[in-house]
């Protein structure tokens, strides 16, 4: 039995589909529910994938007829995995074999890994993996880089994979590898963008707020946290020890604003600079949760240095609330999405008193009264660069 006209229809939907910007498990369900459709025996589809993403090194996706779709996000260490060191996937992409084969039962039957012995056990007949290596981008050497995608089939069929099966499958793997490139381009763009930008700045920068200027005015509590010593700290540690120092404090601070449903828009040496958006939410809440996470950092700061009392971890926050210009500032060469503005200048100025007062955060007025628990009066002080004093509020004794 030939498939090649069925599996015309197959791929014309796959290249209409991949033009809508399909995620690839949404492109690989459809894919195999219609090649099941048209007779292609296959019991089992797998999809694996590499990404590009600060936490999630690779995504899966496992589908059987009549069941819901199985998702699976791979973290870094999974290449490390026993599982993953005794598949027959590993082998095929560190190998780069286009096709590899197993049958699994009857006289030619190879059960070489584990994994081929269950899917036996299972009621599985042949099984088939497909790989392909995705050139996205290329490195300042101009070397590509390479992430990759495999298909894996199984089939219950008594005689296995047919010839005709297996052509049908060949012919329309390297189409779906396009399809699933396209969508992983989108995907990797705004997982980059996320990362580096954050997911405000990145929307907007993607929605076509590329130019200098772009931006807008928008009302915001500003959070921003500064660590203490940190020049003598980068002088006399070691660099490895100083990085590490550096990361813990990292996850203290901006770990504890994106817990609290902030946005982390800038890490400025060793300063955090963040914003909590008023427009929607509102200021009560915007800085209920700004004091929420000026909490929780602490308390983080707490757990490292209780792990580790030794650990030079001193840093310092200040929250205020205003409006802010949020947009593209820089060169027309070399952008950046930030907020500035004399709200912005505020929080890194009161944030410089937290050493002078020795306190380890303090606030402005509409902050403290969302949380009056949490905050004692602090008094008058004039900040740098102001004629009249600021009334300002230290985080609560008991709320760190």
């Amino acid at each position: 039995m030939s498939y090649d006209h069925l599996v015309g229809d197959v791929i014309e939907w796959l290249v209409h589909e991949s033009l809508e910007a399909l995620s690839p498990p949404d492109l690989f369900v459809g894919m195999c529910e219609r090649l099941h459709q048209i007779g292609v025996p296959i019991d089992r589809g797998n999809v694996a994938y590499t990404t590009l993403h600060p936490m999630i090194e690779a995504e899966t996706a496992r589908w059987r007829p009549g069941e819901p779709l199985e998702t699976i996000q791979h973290d870094h260490d999974a290449s490390e995995r026993e599982d993953w060191q005794q598949s027959p996937l590993r082998y095929v992409t560190e190998n780069l074999i286009p096709l590899f084969r197993r049958r699994l039962t009857g006289p030619d039957a190879i059960l070489d890994y584990p994994l081929l012995v269950e899917l036996r056990d299972e009621g599985y007949t042949d099984y088939l993996i497909q790989a392909t290596a995705l050139a996205m981008t290329s490195t300042s050497e101009n070397q590509p880089v390479m992430p990759g995608m495999a298909v894996t089939w199984a089939t219950r069929a008594p005689d296995g994979f047919s010839d005709a099966a297996i052509a049908a499958l060949t012919r329309i793997h390297s189409r779906f590898a396009l399809a699933i490139k396209t969508s992983m381009q989108a995907s990797i763009l705004g997982n980059v963008a996320a990362t580096y930008l954050g997911p405000i700045a990145a929307e907007r920068v993607l929605s076509g707020q590329i130019r200098r200027g772009d931006g807008a005015e928008i009302s915001a509590v500003v959070w921003y946290s500064d660590m203490r010593d940190s020049t003598h700290l980068s002088e006399s540690m070691a660099r490895a020890d100083y990085l590490a120092l550096l990361n813990t404090y990292f996850e203290c601070t901006a770990g504890a604003v994106l817990a609290h449903g902030g946005n982390v828009l800038d890490f400025i040496g060793d300063a955090v600079l963040a914003v909590f958006h008023t427009d929607a939410a509102g200021l009560e809440a915007a800085a209920r949760a700004a004091t929420a996470a000026t909490q929780t950092a602490l308390a983080n700061r707490d757990e490292a240095l209780g792990a580790n009392p030794e650990l030079p971890l001193s840093f310092g926050i200040a929250v205020t609330a205003g409006e802010v210009m949020f947009g593209n500032i820089g060169v027309k060469e070399r952008l950046r999405f930030s907020v500035i503005g004399p709200t912005v200048n505020e929080a890194a100025r009161i944030e410089a008193l937290t050493k002078t007062l020795d306190a380890p955060a303090l606030a402005t007025a509409e902050i403290a009264s969302a949380m009056p628990e949490s905050w004692c009066d602090a008094g008058q002080h004039v900040l740098r660069g102001k004629a009249d004093p600021v009334a300002l509020w230290q985080i609560a004794t008991n709320s760190n």
